[in-house]
């Protein structure tokens, strides 16, 4: 399977913090972003892949390579214009060929099934398929209005608050077929969201809006980049950390559970939350010892933070595997109750 990963801006929002660096090469836990985009798409079996290039384009070349140290064949089309973010891919149809193929930014932060993103591409037939997210603020983005189905009905580019009416963003992921290609100009500047998309819906074509499951931020401004790295040091954002930034072993932490049915229920505050779940069970005199251990003639039931992610862990021990596997769920529902 290929990939294009879109490497040629010079993040001008984010010199306050990163000056002349390009944002492709942004440390995140003692690796660029860009490393990060390679393991993800070699993780998901994209091995041949071809960077889009521009501002500081050397540097990226020089960091990278072939790409053989992440497991991958790493190639490279420098623009020497900005042809916009089509126009980049569409420089790039030597390498494509008449073949189905993954696009995604070099300067973002995501830990999506990208596998799942293509096989709903093929399964679909769609000229494109969009990876969404739901964002809470949703400003920065372009919206994407979908059916029930998954098709896109319109697109609505950083809107106010006025044309808000869906939290679902275009995360800027795209699977593009080779029709959706062969629309892409090839003598002027060209955007996907802002040219290709309408173009393609005005035609009729099929365009397919995938909410996926997991962490993306588009680390453009300050403010996301620090977030990015707060995520990702509390474990929010899954990435495969440099050795020196991997959490060090806790040695007063308990050994693994015994054997039982485990639920892990990721939270915003685990601790405030312990504090909140300590006082809900309060009049059922839980053990504090350890977390919050209840236990009856047939179960026992344990609720403690993880200390490498925020998030709370339920055991539940019990002869009786679907009344554990009940109390557990039930458990969790407490859980996510409490934190909204």
């Amino acid at each position: 399977m290929k990939a294009i990963i879109l490497a040629g801006g010079d993040g001008t929002r984010l010199k306050a913090v990163t000056g002349p660096l390009p944002k492709p090469l942004v440390p995140l836990l003692g690796r660029p972003l860009m490393a990060y985009i390679l393991l993800l798409l070699k993780k998901h079996g994209f091995t041949d892949i071809c960077a889009a290039v521009r501002y500081r384009a050397q540097d990226i070349i020089d960091c990278f390579g072939d790409g053989a140290a992440f497991g991958v064949r790493l190639s490279y089309r420098e623009e020497h214009d900005a042809w916009g973010t089509a126009g980049a891919v569409r420089r790039c149809r030597d390498f494509i060929g008449d073949e189905d193929v993954l696009v995604i930014s070099g300067d973002a932060a995501c830990d999506f099934d990208l596998r799942l993103l293509w096989r709903r591409h093929r399964e679909r037939g769609a000229a494109v398929t969009i990876a969404l997210s739901r964002e809470a603020e949703p400003l920065r983005y372009g919206l994407a209005v979908t059916e029930s189905s998954g098709r896109i009905r319109a697109f609505i580019e950083k809107p106010d608050w006025r044309r808000v009416v869906t939290d679902l963003v275009n995360t800027g992921i795209y699977v593009l077929s080779p029709r959706a290609l062969e629309a892409i100009p090839d003598d002027c500047a060209f955007d996907f969201a802002k040219d290709l998309f309408p173009a393609l819906l005005a035609r009729g074509e099929p365009l397919l809006g995938l909410p996926m499951a997991g962490y993306w931020c588009d680390v453009g401004t300050p403010l996301s980049y620090y977030r990015c790295c707060v995520d990702a040091l509390e474990g929010r954002l899954v990435l495969p950390c440099a050795p020196e930034f991997r959490p060090a072993p806790d040695e007063e932490a308990p050994a693994d559970e015994e054997e039982g049915f485990v639920l892990d229920c990721p939270c915003q505050n685990r601790a405030a939350l312990m504090g909140t779940l300590s006082e809900e069970l309060l009049e059922l005199r839980p053990d504090y010892s350890d977390g919050l251990r209840l236990s009856g003639e047939n179960y026992r039931l344990h609720i403690a933070p993880l200390p490498t992610a925020s998030a709370l862990r339920v055991c539940v021990q019990s002869p009786d595997t679907e009344f554990a596997r009940g109390l557990a769920f039930s458990a969790r529902d407490l859980i996510a109750a409490l934190e909204a």
